[in-house]
């Protein structure tokens, strides 16, 4: 069997603990915080240590039977994401499901943040909502993706490429995120993949923003890479360790 060699030698990313305060600090910019800076302290030496201990997946059962190794502590939040998925699935394959359609606005554009107007894509996805859902049969689940820039905390955080280095390593559904180690959580797409499970057909409308897709849009299409061969089983990478994706 070939060696494997892991390239390595990027900048390292690690902060200290004052870097990580300053940072989490951030988001308690607001004097509405101020009566409250000896509870964010407190809070902010829990975040540091989970940081500093890279706990990225704190909540954990194993992976029991139908995995490689069933010992592995497997993700809660991926469980959850692979369940949901599985699911829709079945919904989709059902002999008396009607025909679903997703249709997906891919505008960023929102009349609930600046600009300030309602985008002309969504105009458009109303009216194909309204136009399908007249036909007996079928019925229409809507992805808005102008969430991303009008609603708190939503957000889809960016594919890691994991497949660029192995295909055993991209796994499905993707488990780089939630990162709570790292603070990124609230990611959207564990809710969106099971939309495009349950889905007999997609409609995706967009604008085109400065000769390609629009950002959000852009990051959900990337991160739908592991729905197509991507690995079912983390535990047979135990995780991300490219070292084993040939063992």
């Amino acid at each position: 069997m070939a060696r494997i060699t892991v390239r390595k030698g990027m900048p390292s990313v690690a902060l200290t603990k004052a870097q990580f305060t300053a940072r989490l600090r951030e988001r308690f910019f607001d004097p509405a915080f101020d009566p409250l800076q000896a509870e964010i302290g407190k809070i902010i030496d829990a975040a540091w240590d989970g940081y500093h201990g890279y706990r990225k997946a704190p909540r954990t059962k194993k992976a029991g039977r139908g995995y490689a190794d069933p010992d592995y502590d497997l993700s809660i939040d991926w469980s959850k994401a692979r369940a949901a998925i599985a699911r829709a699935g079945r919904r989709q394959k059902s002999s008396d499901a009607r025909s679903r359609v997703l249709l997906i606005n891919g505008s960023m554009r929102s009349d609930q943040s600046c600009p300030g107007e309602m985008s002309k894509t969504w105009r458009l996805v109303e009216i194909a909502r309204r136009v399908i859902e007249r036909e007996r049969g079928f019925e229409v689940e809507v992805l808005d993706l102008s969430l991303l820039t009008s609603q708190y905390g939503r957000q889809i955080l960016p594919c890691k490429a994991c497949v660029s280095t192995a295909q055993p390593l991209c796994h499905w559904p993707c488990s780089c995120y939630p990162n709570h180690a790292e603070g990124q959580v609230n990611d959207w797409m564990n809710d969106i993949y099971p939309m495009w499970a349950a889905a007999h057909g997609v409609m995706i409308l967009c604008p085109v923003n400065w000769y390609q897709a629009p950002s959000g849009l852009k990051l959900m299409i990337d991160r739908l890479v592991c729905a197509d061969g991507g690995n079912p089983d983390p535990s047979s990478t135990h995780g991300k360790k490219a070292v084993e994706v040939a063992l």
